[in-house]
């Protein structure tokens, strides 16, 4: 019975902690920002109350939101979000005030999601309070995640003005080079293929929405939320990420070594203009000054991660939702390599980097046992090995394709048997419909 009341308690506390140390993170984010003359992702976050954000993360947000109410109090909601948006559009143009990017819808949702938290607080007791504040922080959380996410972007390429291009693109030549291969591919199928890759690569968040708010189904219905679902997943990479990009700084093929014949990358700071149309030479790999503008975000592939997430949580649903992972899992990696924005070795720490995390999240709901731990400690020795070879072994590398090609992918390979061995990816997220014993209610 102890354990039975410490359980509860213990997570509640860890819940606190978590949250205690995210707002923690986010202040710095924010201080670390205001440093570099830039708002930081809070000050974004207020301004988006007022001024035109970018729609997409909020109505995403606002989606899995209302995934906890009836189908009539979601409808309320999406036509109140877009009300609002129409009366500060309006406002906007009586005012002439400009618009960025054209963005002009958006806060019609962040005000509707603020509101439930409101009605949460006042209007709403026990588990029903807590079940709305869970869709208000989950709709909130992935708004914030990509405010937090552009200001780590802007934190790299400010504080990491040297940057690794050269050794991983020195140890790319184990794998083939194939983003060299790939781009060529794709700059000879344009413009089909670059429309299409361009929108994949674009909308990755979109999918995730998607698969999320399929796990997310019957949250009104059932009370309460799957164990494990992909928006954690999507945050977690997210969060982590971006502190790898710190470690290890790399801005990309088509910024180290362009413009090549596509006419963008980094025309002045590029090592050579080579990409993609011959791979670069084998010579000993020298760090390299770059701009402070272009992001430090290759190593790891984060959109290799997030699609290979997607990919993973779309195996449960049905055949056109496993398509759908399937493609945009083989449609994003060739966005990344054809467009240069990663190299091979990229992909492959992104896939390990993903399937880690993955492995982590769901040792935690369901119970950290022995297979669940190794798989963890093994995932992460991995990746830090890749991560170590790409630095100090690269000549090597470079020299021996024949060994370390398929060192690498065997590597990669080892955590995918590992992780469908371990964390049974076929089970089913949500838990089985139990009767809930009686308990106290608190006073």
């Amino acid at each position: 019975m102890t354990s039975l009341v410490a359980w509860p308690h213990w997570r509640a506390m860890l819940s606190i902690a978590v949250g205690v140390v995210a707002l923690g993170f986010l202040v710095a984010l924010e201080i670390a920002a205001r440093r570099y003359g830039q708002p930081g992702p809070i000050a974004n976050q207020v301004k988006a109350l007022i001024f035109a954000p970018k729609p997409g993360p909020l109505y995403g947000g606002m989606a899995l939101m209302v995934m906890v109410l009836p189908w009539r109090q979601r409808f309320i909601a999406a036509g109140t979000a877009i009300g609002i948006d129409l009366v500060f559009l309006l406002a906007r143009w009586a005012a002439d005030a400009k618009v960025n990017d054209g963005h002009s819808f958006g806060t019609g949702a962040l005000w509707v999601m603020l509101g439930y938290a409101v009605i949460a607080v006042t209007r709403r007791t026990g588990r029903e309070r807590v079940l709305l504040l869970k869709g208000v922080g989950l709709g909130l959380l992935l708004v914030a995640g990509r405010k937090t996410g552009d200001t780590w972007l802007l934190i790299t390429s400010k504080a990491r003005p040297v940057v690794l291009d050269q050794y991983v693109a020195t140890a790319d030549h184990a794998l083939g080079n194939p983003s060299w291969l790939v781009g060529r591919m794709v700059e000879a199928t344009s413009p089909i293929s670059t429309h299409l890759l361009h929108f994949v690569y674009g909308q990755l968040a979109v999918a995730a929405v998607v698969v999320a708010l399929y796990q997310l189904r019957n949250v009104a219905v059932e009370r309460r939320f799957p164990r494990h679902h992909l928006v954690r997943t999507f945050l977690v990479i997210g969060l982590l990420g971006p502190g790898i990009y710190m470690i290890f700084p790399v801005v990309g093929p088509v910024f180290a070594y362009g413009p090549g014949a596509s006419g963008t990358g980094g025309v002045h700071w590029a090592m050579a203009n080579l990409w993609p149309d011959v791979p670069p030479p084998i010579n000993t790999p020298q760090p390299m000054s770059y701009d402070a503008i272009t992001p430090r975000n290759c190593m790891p592939s984060l959109h290799t991660a997030w699609a290979t997430a997607i990919f993973i949580h779309s195996r449960n649903g049905p055949r056109i939702l496993r398509f759908a992972g399937t493609f945009w899992l083989i449609a994003t990696l060739a966005a990344t390599l054809g467009f240069g924005y990663h190299y091979g070795v990229d992909l492959v720490a992104g896939v390990v980097f993903a399937l880690t995390i993955e492995a982590a999240l769901r040792s935690h709901e369901r119970g950290w046992d022995r297979p669940g731990i190794g798989l963890v400690i093994y995932g992460a020795t991995v990746f830090t090995a890749l991560l170590v070879s790409y630095r100090y072994l690269p000549m090597e590398m470079a020299r021996r394709p024949g060994m370390f090609g398929p060192v690498l992918i065997l590597a990669m390979t080892s955590v995918v048997y590992g992780y469908g061995r371990t964390a049974k990816p076929g089970e089913p997220t949500v838990t089985p419909t139990r009767q809930p014993e009686p308990q106290p209610e608190p006073l």
